[in-house]
């Protein structure tokens, strides 16, 4: 159990955990010159076999509230300490609502230097603190009244934490390992060390993990755990990570950067799709409104883009988007604070959504609809994403990236696929990449394919079919290329189509000319034939014909793709009776000469050699020959025998 502090700047909370534990968590001299806490402090008594407690310590002054803010990444359980004399005050509030904005809404409340005051003032100070806490999840919260210098109400306080402790669970370990560095260092002999939160997954000693910003990569030397040496560690600890890698040293690492592990891919973002809450003491905000954020250990500027109007209430609650001035690393379900920079105050706190997310079509209600089923799931305990795939099945046509999903909710694809076949949809893998779709949408992909098909084979009779590639990016290119082939695949596999090759028709078509371009290869094909090794060009055919060369040109591939023809250049249509003549001289040729050289063969067809080398590399092209230097051997003989 991790036990993170909060309240007013001297009012006790560093006092206050060294009587609990016997442990100074101000580690920097001047902190201890200045008796104030700047940075956050950590402490792990010993409790009992098995139970572990630790303590963070975070800073109360307000020039140190993004320390605060840091300090409780990975705390599950508050400590909220008020001074008697003093009372609640403004960080006391300021903490309160940080923390509820972070999503805390366990533990209990610290009434210190009781010895200072009076029984009354006692009474009036815990009636302060019951309207404080009176509308939060720590209305319940028990209160001790304590004294750090006489000891009073100590031993009681640590009697409930120690067995609070014993009674926490374990979290459960989920996803890929995620932590926020918040102090890094060398160490002699060790080399670089970085502190900070497990925030999910687990690593062990000699895993390679990756920060997550700048993609290089390092591997776990040597770690600790709650301060003791230790081979693994996991979701809720604090952890220090002592790292070796090429290219790692002090200087990459900074403050507020995540090493992740390696399957975990996620992209640094600049834009965050998000929850949003005001505090019913802020300030209304409009869009566009300049920001800071408090995202994990770190603060970033950058703008709230509002998706659901143009001005969002003190209170109110909206979705939105971040538009942040550099790249960042978050999941699905991360918290973060907003704060006001110029005005130095919280304004509210979001939930992040949805990273990188389209930049068109952001208002739309269906994307709306599919960031509110998103905010469902980031509330849910442990995260249970069917509200997303429910609303995604239902709403995008498209189908669900499950790859997409899976990394920002930091799970494997795979995990995803039992719970969209529970909802009755259909998994679509092709080339390691996962798709979801309702059977509706399947249904509807599928019947549009269909139509296309038929659709071509009226405008082009003379094709085999449509190539796959085309047909999707006729019938559905919203979607991926490799989706649509795959839905092909099911339609050939049932008979709805039949595959020639590349292609894909109804079953019995036959591919064959339409009545105008059969007609004009009667009249062409003589020509074409009585010429040999040098066919007429479009352009003299046309001119023949009296007609414009991109109807030639139109009746010639058509002729191509029955097979008919060859086009061995743009202007160059020979009768494949002809390129089979072509194809056996630079048989003979090679049988002579043991390599075909341009000169041999233009002497043979009768061509100038501009034209011949461009036969040969026609041949090349196909697969027929191969080129080596300035000659050519057989590839495939098979082709032409």
């Amino acid at each position: 159990m991790i036990v993170g502090t909060a309240g007013h700047v001297d009012h006790g909370k560093t006092a206050l955990i060294r009587q609990l534990t016997g442990i100074d968590t101000d580690r920097l001299k001047e902190e201890k010159a200045r008796g104030l806490t700047i940075e956050p402090g950590f402490a792990y008594p010993e409790v009992a076999e098995g139970v572990e407690l630790g303590f963070v310590d975070v800073p109360g002054h307000v020039r140190f509230l993004h320390h605060m803010v840091a300090g409780s990444a990975g705390v599950d359980t508050v400590l909220l300490v008020v001074a008697a004399d003093d009372g609640v005050m403004p960080q006391t509030v300021e903490h309160l609502q940080i923390l509820s904005l972070l999503g805390l809404d366990r533990g209990l409340v610290a009434l210190t230097k009781v010895d200072r005051v009076d029984a009354a003032r006692r009474r009036q100070v815990r009636e302060e603190i019951a309207a404080l806490l009176a509308d939060t999840p720590l209305a319940e919260a028990p209160l001790h009244e304590v004294s750090s210098t006489s000891g009073e109400g100590v031993d009681a306080l640590r009697e409930r934490l120690w067995a609070m402790a014993a009674m926490q669970r374990d979290t459960a370990v989920r996803g890929h390992f995620r932590f926020v560095v918040d102090r890094v260092f060398t160490k002699r002999g060790a080399g670089v060390v970085v502190t900070g939160t497990a925030l999910a997954g687990q690593v062990n000693e000699g895993d390679t993990l990756r920060l997550a910003l700048g993609g290089h990569k390092a591997r776990v030397r040597g770690l600790r755990r709650q301060h003791r040496e230790s081979d693994r560690a996991h979701q809720g600890d604090r952890v220090a990570l002592n790292l070796a890698g090429a290219d790692i040293d002090r200087d990459l690492i900074r403050r507020g950067d995540w090493l992740v592990a390696e399957a975990l891919d996620a992209p640094p973002l600049r834009r965050l799709d998000v929850a949003l809450r005001l505090l019913d003491s802020a300030p209304g905000v409009k869009h566009w409104t300049p920001v800071q954020v408090h995202l994990g250990v770190g603060r970033y500027s950058g703008r709230l883009s509002l998706l659901e109007g143009q001005h969002l209430a003190p209170g109110e609650s909206m979705l939105g988007q971040l538009v942040l001035e550099e790249p960042v690393h978050a999941c699905l379900g991360d918290r973060c604070v907003i704060r006001d920079p110029a005005a130095g105050i919280t304004l509210g706190g979001a939930t992040v959504l949805e990273g990188d997310p389209p930049r068109r079509g952001q208002r739309r209600p269906e994307r709306l609809a599919w960031l509110a089923a998103l905010a469902r799931c980031a509330d849910s305990t442990p995260l249970d994403l069917a509200p997303a795939l429910e609303a995604g099945l239902r709403l995008q046509p498209a189908g669900i990236d499950l790859d997409a999903l899976a990394r920002n909710a930091n799970l494997e694809p795979a995990a995803l696929v039992d719970a969209v076949a529970a909802l009755g949809g259909v998994t679509l893998p092709s080339r390691g990449q996962l798709r979801a779709f309702s059977a509706e949408a399947i249904a509807a992909l599928e019947a549009r394919l269909l139509d296309s098909v038929a659709a071509n084979h009226e405008r082009e009779p003379s094709m085999l079919g449509t190539e796959r590639g085309r047909l999707t990016r006729q019938a559905a290119p919203q979607l991926p290329e490799t989706t649509g082939r795959q839905l092909i695949e099911r339609l050939v596999a049932t008979g709805k189509l039949v595959a020639h090759g590349p292609f894909v028709a109804q079953p019995g078509h036959h591919a064959s000319l339409s009545e105008a371009d059969e007609a004009l290869w009667q009249r062409l094909a003589p020509r074409i034939v009585a010429a040999r090794f040098q066919p007429p060009r479009v352009r003299d055919l046309a001119a023949s014909e009296s007609l414009d060369e991109g109807r030639i040109r139109e009746a010639l591939n058509a002729c191509a793709r029955l097979g008919r023809l060859y086009q061995v250049r743009r202007d160059h249509f020979y009768p494949a009776a002809t390129v089979a003549e072509m194809a056996a001289i630079v048989q003979a040729l090679e049988r002579e000469h043991g390599r075909i050289r341009a000169a041999a063969f233009r002497d043979r067809v009768g061509t100038g050699r501009k034209l011949a080398i461009h036969i040969l590399e026609f041949f090349d092209k196909v697969g027929y020959t191969r080129r080596i230097g300035d000659e050519r051997v057989i590839r495939n003989a098979e082709m032409w025998r």
